[in-house]
């Protein structure tokens, strides 16, 4: 299926087995302690909150044994007996009571408000920590790794999986802590009252902790499934935005459509899979609370009604402490309830967590040796010494190549589409490692200098010029960013793009749309060759640097690359093999091998593959 292939390939990796959720979660749980003395205020915070939540019910029960007068209730004093003024009657102490319930009540929300207002502070630093550290493993990756994944999968991973993880552990979190300080306090509490009844209640936890762990496993791997397939439907979405164009060039919007409308589907059948989970677990917890009630209010109503031996009298239980318990209980059994449905969500963002840690544990293919130096300031003495070559497995792309270039020689590359022309270069400045052999420039092996003072003394034309959203001076000065305005002018001028840059309606200052999609293509190759003569490097690769552009540009290109290419080593890729006559070397590469090598002249004169290419382009044109 012509649009179907790769995304086939993309949703299979949804079968991935989960990672130990253990080591997730403790990788996770760092970031924060990272910001742990924010944490440390953030318990106190719960702390306070989950004493003054536990003083509710007490205070509830307090008021019914001691000032509502039940005839089976036994006063019991308290130290609430202190507040009271001398002679108070009852309706002063209900009065007290309930004021002290309203303070507790509005202080435990205060506290709450500050627990939320510190996590999402500190969930936010976490976010921004996390997004830093996978944009920087991204810019650190080789070229293969992008080879083999796609940027809307990769932007998926860098915002929407962080997303998840901060809603569930910045907001969850705050909710964790407390809750779980509000059920140790609880706890303690209805111990505190009785005994009998706080094991009764306590008999449906093992039940809650059953149903939790029987639900994680497929919740998990329900939540991993969606947020691949979410990935999926990002890397359509990138792709057929910036592809726009070609779809309705060959008006394949239909089929498009289609190929989204399936990996929208996955992902809809994906997240309805996770959330049926998530939603019948919800019920099921609330069926075991209620369950739990159900006991309390029944062994608690035998003990209120069974007299305990004389002459005490009344119940072995008071009925303030059945309502204190029955207040205990729902919010024990709440709290442990949202628990649950806490470590369903926490399925989620381990699930994102995953495939970000899958990211950040992704070695970059291309690193500096441990005894790399930095390159020296380079002649641009390059030498290619029995290089072989392979994308993946054996299939050899380049094999046996040798070459050399002396400082300030052009080499053009000739060949075929798939040749290996542009591989030669991709090894020069080292976005691949070559598997045989050695790229040596000035004597130094590229794999004995560090990529960035390899690369600072290049510079590189592609024949797919990226253009950043922002202004056309900042676009050229990306070549060397502590030039000024006046370098900046001087390189376009060379280039030949000072004429039509001044022609545009804010000249140097305006701003170009994505990739620079305001201007034509010869623009964008012209704004690009002016970038790498600002660079000023000592190695110039020129990928089909004029592939794009008219007869007449092409001229002028050609002119400001022949004042660019004096006094520099340069590797030039050409289809249009006007552009390289004057070349030092040209070498005709075919099935990752150099078959022919020398002058043009000479090249022509041996009336082989270069030859072919050469009068096939030029007979008309010529008349030869």
């Amino acid at each position: 299926m012509m649009f179907g292939g790769r995304h086939m390939r993309g949703l299979a990796q949804g079968t991935a087995k989960p990672v130990e959720m253990g080591k997730t979660t403790r990788r996770l749980l760092h970031y924060f302690h990272l910001y742990r003395v924010g944490l440390i205020a953030l318990l106190g915070l719960a702390l306070v909150g989950t004493l003054l939540q536990v003083a509710g019910p007490y205070l509830t029960g307090v008021a019914v044994d001691q000032f509502l007068q039940f005839p089976a209730a036994t006063p019991r004093p308290t130290w609430l007996d202190r507040l009271l003024p001398v002679g108070a009657d009852r309706s002063t102490g209900l009065t007290i009571t309930m004021i002290l319930l309203l303070a507790s009540y509005l202080l435990a929300q205060v506290a709450q408000g500050g627990q939320l207002y510190l996590m999402n502070v500190i969930g936010q630093r976490v976010l921004l920590t996390m997004r830093t550290q996978i944009f920087e493993r991204i810019q650190t990756l080789s070229l293969k790794f992008f080879d083999r994944h796609e940027a809307g999968d990769l932007m998926s991973r860098l915002v929407n999986d962080t997303q998840v993880i901060n809603q569930v552990f910045s907001i969850g979190l705050v909710r964790a802590l407390g809750i779980t300080m509000q059920v140790i306090g609880i706890s303690i509490a209805m111990v505190a009252l009785n005994w009998r009844l706080a094991l009764v209640s306590f008999t449906i936890l093992p039940v809650i902790v059953i149903t939790t762990v029987l639900f994680s496993h497929r919740a998990r791997t329900a939540f991993r499934r969606s947020r691949e397939t979410l990935g999926d439907v990002s890397a359509e979405l990138e792709e057929n935005i910036a592809n726009v164009r070609e779809v309705q060039a060959f008006s394949r919007e239909e089929e498009t459509m289609a190929e989204f409308q399936r990996v929208n589907v996955a992902n809809r059948d994906a997240v309805v899979t996770a959330q049926t989970l998530a939603s019948a677990f919800s019920p099921a917890l609330n069926v075991l609370s209620t369950v739990a009630l159900a006991i309390v209010i029944g062994y608690g109503g035998y003990l209120v009604l069974t007299p305990p031996a004389p002459p005490t009298g009344g119940g072995l239980v008071s009925v303030g402490v059945i309502v204190s318990f029955l207040a205990y209980v729902r919010h024990f059994y709440d709290p442990i309830r949202q628990l649950a449905n806490l470590y369903a969500r926490l399925q989620e963002a381990l699930a994102g967590a995953e495939r970000i840690f899958d990211l950040l544990d992704t070695e970059p293919e291309i690193v500096s040796a441990p005894d790399a130096i930095e390159l020296p300031p380079i002649e641009g003495h390059v030498v290619f010494d029995h290089v072989h070559f392979a994308y993946k497995g054996d299939e050899q792309v380049l094999q046996d190549i040798n070459l050399e270039a002396l400082p300030g020689q052009t080499v053009a590359l000739v060949g075929p589409t798939g040749a290996g022309k542009t591989t030669v270069v991709n090894l020069l400045a080292r976005f691949y490692d070559v598997d045989q052999g050695a790229v040596r420039i000035d004597g130094y092996d590229v794999r004995q200098v560090t990529p960035e003072s390899l690369r600072q003394q290049m510079g590189i034309v592609l024949q797919d010029t990226f253009l950043f959203s922002g202004t056309v001076i900042d676009n050229i000065r990306y070549g060397r960013l502590d030039a000024d305005d006046e370098e900046v002018i001087a390189a376009a001028r060379l280039a030949n793009a000072d004429q039509f840059i001044t022609r545009l309606p804010e000249g140097y200052q305006t701003q170009l749309g994505e990739r620079g999609r305001n201007l034509s293509q010869g623009q964008r190759q012209l704004i690009a060759i002016a970038r790498a003569v600002l660079a000023d490097p000592r190695v110039l690769i020129l990928d089909e640097a004029t592939s794009s552009v008219d007869t007449r540009t092409e001229l002028l290109i050609q002119h400001a690359l022949d004042e660019l290419l004096k006094g520099r080593t340069s590797f030039v890729i050409a289809h249009r093999l006007s552009t390289i006559r004057n070349a030092d070397q040209v070498l005709t590469i075919n099935d990752g091998r150099i078959i022919e090598r020398g002058t043009h002249e000479e090249l022509l004169a041996a009336r082989g593959m270069y030859y072919e290419l050469y009068t096939s382009q030029f007979r008309r044109r010529e008349g030869t």
